[in-house]
């Protein structure tokens, strides 16, 4: 299953710029320590509502929620996690619907 997370960052997560490099290093150790089955495949850092966007392959949704549970034990850290398909297989998933 993919997954797509953001996170947002409070101000005092992340003292100074040179504290984000530690920050994620810190919690890609805890992902690939505690959560072995998760695939990482894109991270962004973006404007906006939140700071990072995330997206990882897991097996299930219990495995994703293991993932913001990680990154929320730094503090001070709020991320949200939605499961997502490709824009093909949702076509897919329209098209097998009865039509009225």
């Amino acid at each position: 299953m993919i997954f797509v997370m953001t996170t947002r960052l409070s101000p005092e997560a992340l003292p100074t710029p040179s504290t984000m490099e530690d920050f994620e290093k810190r919690a890609m150790h805890h992902i690939h320590n505690d959560c072995p089955s998760v695939k990482w495949l894109h991270s962004w850092a973006v404007l906006g509502s939140c700071d990072y966007v995330d997206v990882f392959e897991a097996p299930d949704i219990d495995t994703a929620m293991k993932v913001s549970a990680v990154f929320r034990t730094f503090g001070r850290v709020h991320s949200e996690v939605w499961p997502a398909v490709e824009w093909k297989h949702f076509k897919q998933l329209i098209d097998s619907l009865p039509q009225h």
